[in-house]
């Protein structure tokens, strides 16, 4: 033994300067490395495979997938998607971490195929990188569509429109017909935007535009939802082996040319000396300074903001009904209880309801607050990106990871919620949780900067559709058909359908001259 430390003793001894300063170096690189491989410590989450990672994982309902994938890696995971760097988040706390405190940091967007091909190569709200235009484009449709005076203003408007469809409903309850209630509330919650937008009617009544239209915006949301193979494996993406952005293409120019009349008839009618006061005639006014800082609107600008506002606008509110009814069918005691709070605030044959009857209303409140909570319309929201490498929750997250916030999970999960798989408004009756990105619990509409820029326009539509509905009508379903027994299965999209449509049968609860 002596004679080994003597060796090493004559060795170091032997040692030069340079020698020793380079081992001491070296033994400090050593260390730093080991310090950044402690710091930079990944969450938790599957392995994956080569090129294509946990791709094969997500399954057919990925927010499914996900949600059973953190009950075995936690509430913050890392996966490689393809070969893109992404953070699934399922709790409320980690929400938080990611959408408050370090929101700046995710308030961009991935690039993707939606964004290129259907939204203008990112020309729109939605998608548009954050920064000043992004900024432009929040101002001017906040001041114009979603400030509360707008929203005042834009009041009768809404009620006119849901005034329609109790008469289209009336209608097919006179001939003993069913009706296609999502087909309906589409029609409906288009046309208010149509007429907020266009100053006219997208279409006058249920059938094959309706419906046309109806799968055009169906069809977006569900192609903007699928997990394209191109955006996380870049090096693939020219091959479009789902055959996406081939359908995608040809989706948008449907839209465009949809959208391209409609610019060109404001274009004439301002010129003429015929514009109207609505918002894309706004746009058309502020083209050459739309924010008092020269802030410019192209003609692709406008397009694409008509584009976000009715895709957005339409299924997110009409499925969001389409959900609370089917739900209420399923529980007729809770429809009752909605339809007496109604009665009990207007009477039920004096008048129709009215927007401003709903602060009478918190049961109907709790309804809502409820079917959002359980069946949100955006269940992993619309993914993020770290705009810098950062830290949540002691784990190192990398610069352009992905982030994705699996609400839905969120939303059902028992260390958040007392049976959360159950339809139970009474819950937040006399709470204060809200969904409007406040409470991380909760969060529908996202949170931060980048949540839902209609979240106040959208609330206020699903609120006044679903307590229309249930005053001027009772619900069953076809004969032969049990309310227990009723599909309540998802297909996935970007935003959450019913798999199967809800056929209901109205029967009129109003005096008949209420409804014209």
């Amino acid at each position: 033994m002596d004679s080994v430390l003597d060796l090493l003793q004559n060795s170091v001894t032997k040692l030069s300067l340079g020698q020793a300063l380079g081992l001491a170096f070296l033994a400090l690189g050593f260390f730093y490395v080991v310090k950044q491989s402690l710091r930079k410590r990944l969450p938790p989450g599957p392995s994956g495979w080569p090129l294509i990672g946990s791709l094969p994982l997500l399954g057919n309902v990925p927010h499914h997938s996900l949600f059973q994938l953190s009950k075995q890696y936690g509430p913050i995971m890392y996966l490689k998607l393809g070969t893109t760097d992404t953070v699934v988040v399922t709790s409320p706390k980690v929400a938080e971490a990611c959408l408050k405190v370090n929101d700046l940091n995710f308030s961009n967007r991935p690039g993707n195929a939606g964004a290129t091909y259907m939204a203008y190569d990112s020309n729109d709200l939605v998608w548009a990188p954050y920064g000043p235009r992004w900024r432009m484009l929040r101002k001017v449709c906040n001041i114009h569509l979603f400030a509360g005076k707008a929203l005042d203003d834009l009041q009768p408007v809404r009620e006119t429109e849901v005034g329609m469809l109790l008469k289209s409903i009336l209608d097919h309850e006179r001939q003993g017909k069913a009706v296609n209630l999502g087909e309906l509330l589409n029609v409906c919650t288009a046309n208010v935007l149509g007429q907020i937008m266009l100053s006219k009617r997208v279409f006058e009544s249920q059938g094959a535009k309706a419906s046309e239209f109806r799968e055009m915006v169906v069809e977006l949301m569900v192609l903007a939802g699928v997990f394209n193979i191109g955006d996380f494996v870049p090096s693939l993406a020219w091959m479009d082996l789902q055959g996406v952005q081939k359908k995608m293409k040809k989706l948008h120019s449907r839209f465009d040319d949809f959208f391209g009349r409609i610019l060109e008839e404001h274009k004439v009618a301002a010129r003429n000396g015929g514009g109207k006061k609505d918002f894309l005639s706004v746009l058309l006014a502020l083209r050459n300074d739309a924010d008092g800082e020269g802030g410019k609107l192209t003609d692709t600008d406008m397009k694409a903001l008509l584009l976000d506002l009715f895709t957005a606008g339409t299924d997110t509110s009409a499925s969001t009904v389409e959900w609370a009814m089917s739900e209420l069918i399923r529980h007729p005691k809770m429809m009752k209880k909605c339809q007496q709070e109604v009665e009990s605030a207007i009477g039920q044959d004096r008048r129709r309801l009215k927007e401003s009857d709903i602060q009478k209303l918190p049961y109907l409140q709790a309804v809502v607050k409820e079917t959002f909570r359980l069946h949100p319309s955006t269940p992993l929201l619309l993914p993020r990106l770290a705009g810098e490498a950062c830290e949540v929750e002691g784990y190192y997250i990398p610069k352009n990871a992905r982030l994705l916030v699996n609400t839905w999970g969120i939303q059902r999960d028992p260390d958040v919620w007392e049976r959360p798989l159950e339809f139970d408004p009474d819950r937040f009756v006399g709470s204060t949780v809200d969904v409007r990105g406040t409470d991380f619990q909760v969060i529908p509409f996202g949170a931060g900067r980048r949540i839902c820029a209609g979240v106040s326009m959208g609330i206020r539509m699903v609120q006044l559709m679903l307590a229309s509905l249930l005053h001027s009508f009772d619900w069953s379903l076809p004969e032969g058909q049990q309310p227990e027994n009723l599909d309540m299965a998802e297909a996935y999209g970007l935003t959450l359908q019913k798999a199967v449509p809800l056929l209901a049968v109205p029967a009129a609860r109003l005096p008949h001259h209420l409804y014209k």
